[in-house]
């Protein structure tokens, strides 16, 4: 059953995706433009920009009423946890109740939609608060929260008399037909879900079922934690000058990644052929991984775990994935060559024994080639793009396209889980609260790494015809603001703020009429394409010049600057894109029919000889560190898909004028709108005025990466 799908898809979008980089107090911020009145030019800060460029430090008032996390009544401590989760599955009990005992009409949908929003109103918030959180002891409450509701999913997903209920309504052509396009896409997707649980299958094959989704996870884990141990080696293996440049632990040498930026030619080299020798253990639990998911898809009815995956998605078939791929590799293999010729070179000025390019070299001399190309340093961009500066922009890009305002507001007592944690108010000049955004934006002990978007409530239409306005967090790494400067962003963290804020848009922006479809609730490949979009926002100077302003002088960044930068980023963008391409072809063939025709490292070796520039690298295994097979098995190809279908969203609708109200609001209407409650490439269509090709998105890709 979907009763889930939202919190596993924004799950999923969190392990793909390299997301972002990382409050109102205006005392504080009047008090330091005093202070510090020579140095920064807070007078030009709006109140959005104040709330970012200063920390706000708000206590939770013991004596004051708590409203609870994110306004709900019953996370207020460990023990309330538990009586939000009973409610919420004493809730769903009564609504399967209603399910199965209804006679077949279009309200079943409306129901089950209901259902999904009981469970998914505390694991969502769950999900997110037991990783974020600083009290141990409520992250562990939401631990339990959320493992208790989703055992109970497991056994709704397994309910014969949901799935019939559901079954009679897809079987009655009448009821049926008489139905909304976007009820009778949650109703199929609903049956789909129920479908990949194994439900249609007699009790043995269900057991079996169970079982192989059990082993999927397990082995999934087991995998995650292999990319990211250490490769030992003994020290007397290496030479004394380099021993030391690693992690030494007794008579042992140990190694944690590629150190692909290290200077040093033969350091990069030790540590690529260190960290990627082969580990039969983790081989063995990759095989595994890849047998359990095949035997899965072929239990429920498929040919492979990939045809399984690809079900329902823009791509639709691992034929067109495999076509839109290898079209955009061969595409690319000529532009390739002429940028590892720009490496050849570069190295050729440091290293004048060997300037061959090898697969440990790229990075390295990339970023080499880009400083003395174009002579751009991060740190020279940073003081342009303080935190509130990049909020205002993002505030002038969306009040302009949409008439919408983000407003900081103060969050009630109870409401926000740490004191400099912000609340934004989505605000439409007509329409009103269209729903709230929570930054998490500053470093703090034992939070995650990730930049990331989570939906914590998802928008439905309401019984009485109202709106359940959606809510979001958006979690970033931002380094605090310190008392005599605001946080400076790179222009990479200014990419990720907007791609985030893509994603919470998307979400803000739905108004379907189910919340198993609203906002970033639709398939991989095209959730990523209004992120992805925004991007583009981020590297045009039109945009830039509004608001990219030096803190301390005022003054707006320089259009050669930003030219410099653009072309800098786009400089070995074909080699980029190839090393993408050649992941997303492994994941296809590793997810593909079965038995695989050879290992798992031949494969990946033959394909990197077919498709990649640089030989592949013999007694290394990088699909054994590559923990994306994991999160996006079989989906990997979809940030290179999202990313054709938005860079020709860009070029042919927005680029024209990145602030046109009427592109705006029909991008709105006709695109964001519909969240995953319709067809996908329907709503690219409407965009583009035609549904887009293989050869079409092809060429967008090869376009984005001229030379």
């Amino acid at each position: 059953m979907l009763i889930m799908a939202a919190r596993k898809i924004c799950l999923q979008h969190r392990q793909y995706i390299t997301f972002m980089q990382r409050t109102k107090n205006t005392m504080r911020a009047s008090l330091s433009h005093n202070k510090h009145h020579s140095k920064r030019c807070v007078a030009t800060w709006s109140p959005l920009g104040t709330a970012f460029n200063v920390r706000a430090n708000r206590k939770l008032n013991a004596n004051q009423h708590n409203v609870g996390l994110f306004q709900m009544a019953d996370m207020t401590s460990p023990e309330r946890f538990a009586i939000a989760q009973q409610k919420s599955l004493s809730e769903a009990e009564n609504l399967v109740r209603q399910a199965v005992e209804s006679p077949t009409s279009p309200e079943i949908v409306v129901m089950f939609d209901k259902l999904s929003d009981a469970l998914c109103r505390v694991a969502d918030a769950a999900d997110f608060i037991r990783v974020a959180h600083p009290d141990p002891e409520i992250c562990q409450a939401a631990e339990n929260a959320l493992l208790s509701i989703s055992a109970a999913v497991e056994k709704l997903n397994t309910c014969p008399e949901l799935h019939q209920s559901l079954r009679r309504l897809l079987d009655n052509d009448k009821v049926f037909s008489s139905m909304d396009e976007e009820s009778r896409i949650v109703a199929k997707l609903l049956m789909f879900d129920f479908e990949q649980s194994g439900i249609h299958l007699e009790e043995a094959k269900r057991e079996e079922f169970v079982h192989l989704n059990e082993e999927v996870l397990v082995l999934g884990s087991h995998f995650i934690q292999g990319t990211q141990t250490f490769s030992e080696i003994q020290t007397k293996h290496l030479p004394d000058h380099m021993r030391y440049l690693f992690t030494v632990d007794g008579d042992k040498v140990k190694i944690g990644s590629l150190y692909a930026d290290n200077p040093n030619d033969l350091i990069r080299e030790a540590a690529f052929k260190i960290f990627l020798y082969p580990d039969p253990g983790q081989d063995q639990v990759l095989n595994r991984l890849l047998e359990a998911r095949h035997n899965l898809a072929t239990l429920v009815g498929f040919d492979s775990y990939a045809q399984r995956a690809l079900r329902g998605t823009m791509a639709g078939t691992p034929e067109n994935v495999m076509e839109f791929l290898t079209k955009t590799g061969d595409g690319l293999l000529d532009r390739v060559s002429k940028e590892i010729d720009i490496m050849k070179k570069t190295k050729g000025q440091y290293n004048y024994r060997d300037s061959e390019i090898h697969p440990w070299d790229p990075s390295f001399y990339m970023n080499t080639a880009k400083h003395d190309r174009y002579n751009v340093r991060g740190s020279g961009y940073q003081p342009y793009f303080s935190l509130g500066a990049c909020m205002e922009g993002l505030n002038i890009i969306f009040s302009n396209l949409y008439g919408i305002q983000l407003d900081s507001v103060e969050p009630e007592n109870g409401e926000i889980w740490a004191p400099d944690v912000q609340k934004l108010a989505v605000t439409h000049e007509t329409d009103g609260i269209l729903g709230y955004i929570y930054c998490d934006f500053f470093d703090r002990p034992n939070k995650p790494a990730q930049d990331c978007h989570f939906t914590i409530r998802g928008g439905r239409r309401l019984d009485d015809g109202s709106y359940q306005i959606p809510r979001v967090v958006i979690n970033c790494c931002f380094p605090s603001p310190k008392l005599d400067a605001p946080t400076l962003l790179t222009h990479g963290n200014l990419e990720n703020l907007f791609h985030e804020f893509g994603h919470a848009m998307h979400s803000m922006l739905a108004r379907t009429r189910y919340q198993h479809v609203t906002g970033t609730r639709c398939v991989t490949d095209f959730a990523e394409v209004p992120s992805i979009l925004m991007e583009y926002f981020a590297n045009d100077y039109r945009v830039l010049r509004q608001f990219a302003k030096h803190y301390q002088t005022n003054e707006t960044l320089p259009e050669e600057a930003i030219n410099r930068l653009c072309a800098s980023k786009k400089m070995f963008s074909a080699y980029e894109m190839q090393t993408q391409v050649v992941y997303a072809i492994m994941d296809q063939k590793y997810h593909g029919k079965r038995p695989l025709e050879k290992s798992t490292t031949d494969l990946l070796f033959e394909i990197q000889q077919q498709f990649s520039s640089l030989p592949p690298v013999h007694n290394t295994a990088w699909q054994l560190r590559f923990g994306h097979l994991v999160g996006y098995g079989a989906k990997y190809y979809s940030y290179l898909y999202s990313r054709a279908v938005a860079a020709r969203i860009w070029h042919e609708v927005f680029a024209v004028d990145p602030f046109s109200r009427s592109t705006g609001e029909r991008y709105r209407h006709q695109m964001l709108a519909h969240g995953g409650g319709k067809d996908p490439v329907g709503l690219v269509a409407n965009m583009i005025g035609k549904r887009p090709t293989t050869d079409d998105l092809v060429q967008s890709l090869l376009d984005e990466a001229k030379l």
